[in-house]
């Protein structure tokens, strides 16, 4: 199959409740939807979706002839639209312009395409400094793509622009383009330097997981190492570093990150390098369950516990367990935290949502011998905003223990 450089138009009849779920903004139609669609329909083809009863266009989305998720919604409003490189490039603007405040502090470092939220699915768009990373998720963009790239060179102002791709893009023949690509400027060096409210970070744009780096939880970083003034921090699951580099930053009198990654390790104290702090670094290495229980065993206790884990439902039928790892690991942050110390505990699972999320925490917490208050709970950060349910996959809720 070649790529579909001209894409065509495709008339479109759901289900009942298809049709609800579009009316309703929902950015995902399913295979198991769709009643009747053009027996030729290809992936980037336009999709007109109509109402069943009274014939009029619902909603317009891109076919995906490689995912479940049959049509992903790009415009969900019954107002006429022409779907072109004046349609993408005024989607840009407006998701650029709910970024304007962020941009307004001591940060050079944002999404600025957040896939489906900004009216994007399958398509990431995140800035270091003045370096663009675009991570690609679906062929749907395809036919569409180069104009798009224009548009977000021109609204970032980006010097570069780096194509990464997600696995199935990588296997694919229907394009030209290698994870890692430079479409535009120049690389000197594959990691790039950045600020994230004035503490340096760097990333490595063209082999780091996702984009280089994760921009979501950068407030509860912020946060975070506002809370760590003078005080002993343990940065569970760290990867590069992002808790533990703010603490530093921030005055921390001793930092310890942990991460079952060696090279995610040496990535987080690089980071802490481009920083001046007085504070200890120590680093651990290993699982983040095992290694937590040898550092109760030693009655080792840290006045700010953060505990981040990567997402642990893929899917809809690891949900159980997930909470288990949850809860087991919010039994072990209590143990850790000193008197009067802050446990921070975060979920980045979308199936695992966030009022199921909170709930667990509080039952396991509450089960425990030591008085406690929930200090605050938050979610994604500005650059990261929520248009459907399972957008919103952060949350974080921050536990100060009184004795």
């Amino acid at each position: 199959m070649k790529q579909n450089l001209k894409p065509k138009n495709l008339a479109v009849k759901l289900n009942a409740k298809g049709e609800q779920s579009v009316v309703k903004g929902h950015p995902w139609v399913f295979s198991n939807s769709i009643v009747k669609i053009n027996d030729d329909a290809e992936t980037g083809d336009l999709a007109i979706v109509f109402s069943k009863n009274k014939n009029k266009v619902i909603g317009l989305g891109l076919y995906d002839a490689n995912s479940p998720i049959r049509i992903k919604i790009i415009h969900s409003a019954e107002s006429k639209v022409k779907i072109d490189a004046d349609f993408f490039h005024h989607k840009i603007e407006l998701a650029f312009e709910k970024r304007s405040e962020l941009l307004r502090t001591h940060t050079n470092s944002y999404r600025l395409l957040f896939g489906e939220n900004d009216g994007f699915p399958g398509l990431i768009a995140d800035l270091y400094d003045n370096v663009l990373v675009v991570k690609l998720y679906s062929e749907i963009w395809l036919p569409y793509l180069d104009s798009i790239l224009e548009s977000l060179h021109q609204i970032s102002k980006a010097e570069t622009l780096v194509m990464r791709l997600s696995r199935n893009l990588q296997n694919s023949q229907n394009h030209t383009y290698k994870d890692g690509d430079i479409i535009f400027g120049t690389l000197e060096n594959e990691v790039v330097a950045f600020i994230e409210h004035g503490v340096k970070f760097s990333a490595n744009v063209i082999k780091g997981h996702k984009t280089g780096y994760f921009l979501d939880h950068r407030a509860n970083r912020k946060r975070v190492g506002e809370l760590s003034q003078g005080k002993t921090v343990l940065d569970v699951f760290s990867y590069a570093g992002g808790f533990s580099v703010h603490a530093l930053a921030n005055g921390a009198r001793e930092v310890t990150s942990l991460d079952i990654s060696k090279q995610a390790l040496d990535m987080a104290r690089e980071n802490g390098k481009l920083n001046t702090y007085s504070g200890m670094h120590k680093t651990i290495s290993g699982d983040a369950f095992v290694e937590m229980k040898a550092l109760i065993q030693k009655g080792k206790t840290y006045d700010v516990v953060v505990i981040d884990p990567p997402s642990f439902a893929k899917q809809q039928s690891e949900i159980e367990l997930a909470k288990k790892k949850y809860a087991q690991l919010a039994e072990l942050g209590v143990q850790l935290t000193a008197k009067n110390g802050i446990l921070v505990l975060a979920s980045c699972s979308s199936r695992v949502l966030a009022q199921s999320f909170f709930d667990l925490n509080d039952r396991v917490l509450n089960a425990q011998a030591r008085l406690f208050e929930t200090e605050l709970k938050t979610k994604h950060d500005s650059d990261h905003p929520i248009a459907f349910l399972e957008g919103a996959y952060l949350k974080c809720g921050y536990y100060r223990f009184l004795e």
